[in-house]
């Protein structure tokens, strides 16, 4: 666990799924930012769970981590569930979870973080937040072309260009496999935050809260699961 005052007198938004990779993202602000809100997106998800997962583990920062909670500020929430409509995939209805005719896994929901990024964007402007804070990786992205560099950098310039003000995007998790990231947690948090993050998040694309294992609650077969499982074995086995 790392020194409690910030490294940065700004503040950040952080992209806030109730996920293990958006968990991690929100104590990886609290440690760095002076003020942290949170945003999350309603876009017509299949399962609820993923929703209230958000508020479980935004009640429980404080408790794990003590010297950083009165940095965490206000939650909000985006209706986009006419957008989910449009962006068809298993995540919003009753698909089988498998590769498309372009190669792409019949979870990705076409331009999700892009139209997350300009949203957080328009909301980061009006609070007045300096910093947008998202859990995309492209080591472990799943093969989601809206998680890569690439396109979170290119996605920042048309930020900044749109709002005509310097657009900032950290990535923490950009480089770094599941492993790391559990390491990541457990070196800013300690076992109070990885065991928040096992019991609290939510990852399963099925959303199975009724099957606990090792590494949290999901159905343990689905791509999401069998990511965060593996990812969780490795870390402990380092």
């Amino acid at each position: 666990m790392t020194d409690t005052a910030p490294t940065s007198a700004r503040s950040a938004l952080v992209l806030f799924s109730g996920g293990q990779d958006s968990a991690t993202c929100l104590a990886w602000a609290l440690q760095r930012f002076a003020r942290v809100e949170t945003v999350g997106f309603n876009y017509g998800q299949r399962h609820a769970v993923e929703m209230q997962a958000r508020l479980a583990v935004r009640d429980g920062i404080p408790g794990v981590l003590p010297a950083q909670a009165d940095r965490l500020g206000p939650d909000h929430v985006v209706d986009l569930t006419g957008y989910g409509r449009i962006a068809d995939s298993a995540l919003t209805s009753e698909r089988a979870i498998e590769m498309d005719a372009r190669g792409l896994p019949t979870t990705f929901v076409p331009g999700r973080n892009l139209v997350f990024l300009a949203c957080a964007a328009a909301l980061a402007d009006r609070r007045g937040l300096d910093v947008l804070v998202g859990g995309m990786c492209e080591t472990d992205f799943s093969g989601y072309p809206d998680c890569r560099r690439e396109t979170i950098d290119a996605m920042a310039r048309a930020l900044s260009l749109g709002l005509d003000k310097p657009v900032v995007i950290e990535t923490p998790l950009m480089a770094l496999t599941k492993a790391q990231t559990w390491a990541l947690a457990n070196e800013i948090g300690g076992h109070g935050l990885v065991d928040l993050i096992v019991e609290a998040s939510h990852t399963c694309y099925r959303g199975d809260r009724e099957h606990r294992h090792a590494w949290g609650y999901g159905c343990a077969d689905c791509p999401a699961c069998e990511l965060r499982a593996a990812g969780h074995a490795q870390w402990l086995a380092a």
